[in-house]
C-alpha cells in the first residue's frame, strides 16, 4: 500500500510555528513556502495543524482577509487558490493579485498579507506602497529565497520592522558614501553587526534534505572573436558604424556578438537530442528570434513565456519552453522534464538560482536534474561568470574600467 504523504512535511511545519509577523520565510525554490506561509495564516487565526491534514482544527473565530501578492504568472496559474483550498477556508477569504498592482491595496486595514517574492529591494513604487500596507493595521510575512545581496536591498523591510524611521536615518548611522561621483554611490557600511541582528531577527529559515540531485554542466561555445576585439577596442558597434558610448551599449553589443554565433543554437539542438523535454531561459529578444528559428525535430511544441507571450507549459512527448529571465525565473514550476538550458547568463545571481528552482520541486518526479550553461571565453562571459560564482550581480560599469 502506498504511504499517503503528510500534508506539511517536517519542514515545514517547524517554519510555520516560528514565523512572526513582518518575518521573511527564507528557503531554496521547490521547499514549500505557500504552504508554510498558510499554514502560519491558519495558526494566527486561531487553527491548530500537524503533519496531517486531518490534524487541521477548525477555526471558529472571524478569519481575516488573505492577500497574497505574487507574479502574475502565479497569480494566473491559480497556484494559490490550489495551496489554500486543502485547509478548508471560505475561497472568498482569499484575494491573489500581482506586485504590478500592489497600488490597489495601499489602504486595506486589518487583513494578512503574503508577499510572495521580494520585490521591494529599492525604494521605489512597489516599496512604497508595501509600506504604506504594513503601517496600517495589517499582519504581513514575505517569502523569498534570495531576499537582498546587499543592506541597502533590505531597507524596505526593516523600515517595515521598525528598525528605522526611513533611509534617511539607515544613511546617516551606517552608509559611507563615495566621494567625487555625480550620482550616490555607497562606498561602505558600519556598525554592521546591529544590521546583522536585525537580519537575523527577520528571517526564518527553512531547509530540507534534497531527493533530487543539481547536475550543472558548462558548455563552451565558439564566438566572432575578431568581431568581439575590434567592438572592444574602438568602440564602435559593428552594426551600425556608430561609436559605442556607454558602458552598457558596450555590453549588450559584447553579448550579441558572443550570443548570436550560430554555435549556440547548434548546442542547442544538440541538447534537445539526449533531452527531447526543455525550459529554454534567455535574455534578450534577438536571442529568442535566434530560438524560434531553430530547425527543431519535426513535432516539438514550442511554448513562450516573455513580455509578450504567456503560453502554458507545452505538453507531449517532445517540446521546448522558452522563458525570457526577468518575466519568468521566478513564480512556477514545472515536473514534466529534467532538463533547463540557459543559452546565455543573466546579470543577477538571484535571478539565476531562482530560475534553476522552476524544476527542483517537492513533487518532481526526476531524482537528476540537468542545468546546461552555455557560455565563451569571451571576457563579458567569464567576469559575469565570475559575479555570479561570489553571488553578486554582474556590473556593467566596472567591467568597462
Amino acid at each position: 500500500m502506498k504511504r499517503k504523504q503528510d500534508f506539511l512535511e517536517p519542514c515545514q511545519l517547524d517554519g510555520a510555528r516560528r514565523l512572526h509577523n513582518g518575518a521573511i520565510l527564507k528557503a531554496d525554490p521547490g521547499i514549500g513556502k505557500s504552504r508554510t506561509a498558510l499554514a502560519y495564516y491558519y495558526i494566527r487565526m486561531g487553527g491548530e495543524i500537524g503533519p496531517s491534514i486531518d490534524d487541521l482544527t477548525e477555526i471558529k473565530s472571524e478569519c481575516k482577509k488573505l492577500y497574497v501578492i505574487t507574479t502574475a504568472q502565479k497569480r494566473d496559474t491559480h497556484d494559490w487558490i490550489g495551496e489554500f483550498a486543502p485547509f478548508g477556508l471560505p475561497l472568498d477569504l482569499l484575494t491573489v493579485d500581482s506586485w504590478n498592482n500592489i497600488r490597489k491595496y495601499k489602504h486595506v486595514t486589518d487583513s494578512f498579507f503574503i508577499f510572495d517574492e521580494q520585490r521591494v529591494t529599492s525604494m521605489k513604487v512597489w516599496a512604497k506602497n508595501f509600506l504604506m500596507i504594513t503601517r496600517h493595521d495589517n499582519e504581513w510575512i514575505m517569502l523569498s529565497a534570495t531576499p537582498g545581496d546587499d543592506y541597502i536591498q533590505l531597507l524596505p523591510l526593516f523600515i517595515a520592522n521598525g528598525y528605522f524611521k526611513n533611509k534617511y536615518e539607515f544613511t546617516s548611522n551606517h552608509v559611507v558614501y563615495a566621494p567625487y561621483v555625480k550620482f550616490p554611490k555607497i562606498d561602505r557600511y558600519y556598525g554592521t553587526k546591529i544590521l546583522d541582528r536585525y537580519i537575523k531577527e527577520m528571517t526564518v529559515r527553512m531547509s530540507k534534505k534534497r531527493s533530487t540531485n543539481q547536475i550543472h554542466k558548462r558548455l563552451q561555445c565558439p564566438f566572432d572573436q575578431k568581431e568581439y576585439r575590434t567592438a572592444m577596442r574602438l568602440r564602435v558597434n559593428p552594426e551600425t558604424g556608430k561609436p559605442i558610448e556607454s558602458a552598457s551599449s558596450l555590453c549588450y553589443i559584447l553579448r550579441k556578438i558572443v550570443n548570436s554565433d550560430p554555435s549556440r543554437g547548434s548546442m542547442v539542438l544538440h541538447l534537445l537530442n539526449q533531452h527531447a523535454k526543455a525550459i529554454i531561459f534567455y535574455n534578450f529578444d534577438y536571442e529568442l528570434e535566434i530560438l524560434r528559428n531553430l530547425p527543431y525535430k519535426p513535432g516539438t511544441v514550442i511554448g513562450e513565456w516573455n513580455g509578450h507571450k504567456h503560453d502554458p507549459l507545452p505538453d507531449g512527448d517532445m517540446w521546448v519552453y522558452l522563458v525570457q529571465y526577468t518575466a519568468g525565473a521566478e513564480g512556477w514550476n514545472c515536473i514534466t522534464t529534467d532538463t533547463i538550458i540557459f543559452y546565455s547568463q543573466n546579470y543577477s545571481y538571484k535571478t539565476t538560482k531562482q530560475a534553476s528552482g522552476r524544476t527542483d520541486r517537492n513533487n518532481t518526479p526526476f531524482v537528476d536534474l540537468y542545468y546546461y550553461h552555455l557560455e565563451s571565453l569571451s571576457s563579458i562571459d567569464l567576469a559575469i561568470r565570475d559575479a555570479i560564482s561570489r553571488k553578486k550581480t554582474f556590473n556593467e560599469k566596472s567591467f568597462n574600467g
